[in-house]
């Protein structure tokens, strides 16, 4: 019996996913300036061996890669910026566009320059205005060689971690006002940068990356649960998308596992038939419910991040076409998706869970910054050199 064999659109993106802090090394930022439990040290080297890098990428037959500019490297200090940093990302989009991998850019991936730490970061009211000064530099350097630009990495993700848990910075814990100020800061930055990029190259296409986790309510005939879920999916990643609307070319989402929400504390009771290294639940009929919800905003989706923390490699392919099926799926219904981001290229610094959690296609020894391709490579090589899955 032959294997059904599921083909993707013509010129999907296929791609993997880094951010600077997380592989590139040597940055002082805000998590670095906390403690070195949040310093990531010399982490893969990429900063140095991204050449490497993006050959082991090509050699997957990628044809897209993301990765961010990381704003302290280019504006340690207020104002001034950095020649030799703003080179340095220039011969990065330039080797990616040498091997046919097309730049998606993200300019804001979670860290900070110091000096804007020490001003309250995110929830100063000027922040806005930096972030625009540091997007309008980076567009003159860039405008001609980048076609996708990402301005906010799951703004919600960080906002909840890092004012309402108080485990990421600032490290405020049920922070509320400042919370709320730092949300609609992100929401001006990110009008302010589209603008801004929009008005040095019109060409371009300018969104944001949002977490779009699934939630279901962990019993159908509860009314309480169900008004729960609505709240959720819609605090946690469609309020912020309703904001910023008219300021979007395309939706691109992250979406790793769901919750089963229920009425009472914890308000989430996951079955777990299956978990990740992070203890997370996989369930990949979920980015399916998430493309379908955000079709609603008429304009094409990219799957900006997806993929597993897996050390023994077990089950990472698996996961990978899994959930390519139900992606394939909201395409045959006339979802306009358009690429998918595999998270991540190589093993990175987890941020408060540092060098355990293993995301990478490409296993890094963290001793020698050996890179060894993980066998679940070859599969993700494979769909991408077919543009096509195998069931």
């Amino acid at each position: 019996m032959k294997p059904k064999i599921l083909k993707f659109p013509k010129n999907f993106y296929w791609g993997t996913a880094t951010s600077a802090y997380q592989v590139e090394g040597g940055i002082r930022n805000d998590w670095s300036s906390y403690s070195n439990k949040y310093d990531a040290g010399i982490v893969c080297d990429h900063y140095n061996r991204f050449e490497e890098d993006f050959d082991l990428a090509k050699k997957m037959n990628n044809n897209a890669h993301r990765f961010s500019i990381s704003w302290a490297r280019i504006e340690p200090e207020e104002g001034k910026f950095d020649q030799k940093e703003i080179e340095h990302y220039r011969k990065v989009i330039l080797a990616l566009k040498k091997r046919n991998l097309e730049p998606f850019v993200t300019l804001w991936h979670w860290s900070l320059p110091v000096w804007l730490t020490k001003k309250g970061g995110l929830a100063n009211k000027k922040f806005p205005q930096y972030f625009e000064e540091f997007v309008e530099r980076i567009m003159g350097e860039y405008k001609s060689l980048v076609k996708f630009w990402i301005t906010l990495n799951e703004p919600m993700v960080l906002l909840g971690h890092g004012y309402i848990e108080g485990t990421f910075p600032p490290f405020k814990k049920l922070s509320i006002f400042k919370f709320l100020r730092a949300f609609f800061n992100l929401m001006r930055a990110h009008k302010k940068a589209y603008k801004i990029i929009h008005k040095i190259n019109p060409k371009v296409k300018v969104s944001i990356s949002q977490m779009m986790n699934y939630f279901e309510p962990a019993r159908e005939w509860c009314p309480v649960e169900k008004i729960f879920v609505c709240f959720a999916r819609f605090f946690q990643g469609n309020y912020f998308y309703f904001l910023i609307r008219n300021y979007v070319d395309f939706v691109g989402f992250s979406y790793y596992h769901y919750n089963r929400v229920v009425w009472h504390p914890p308000f989430s009771k996951n079955l777990n038939k299956e978990v990740s290294d992070m203890g997370w639940e996989i369930y990949p009929k979920g980015i399916y419910h998430v493309i379908r919800y955000l079709k609603k905003y008429n304009k094409p989706i990219y799957i900006t991040e997806n993929g597993l923390a897996d050390a023994k490699d077990k089950k990472r392919t698996k996961f990978i076409i899994d959930h390519l099926k139900w992606v394939h799926k909201a395409i045959e219904e006339g979802v306009d998706v358009r690429g998918y981001f595999h998270w991540s290229l190589m093993d990175n610094f987890e941020w408060a869970r540092g060098f355990k959690m293993r995301f990478g296609l490409i296993e890094i020894d963290y001793k020698t910054l050996k890179r060894i391709p993980r066998p679940s490579s070859k599969i993700y090589t494979e769909i991408c050199k077919n543009n096509a899955i195998k069931l």
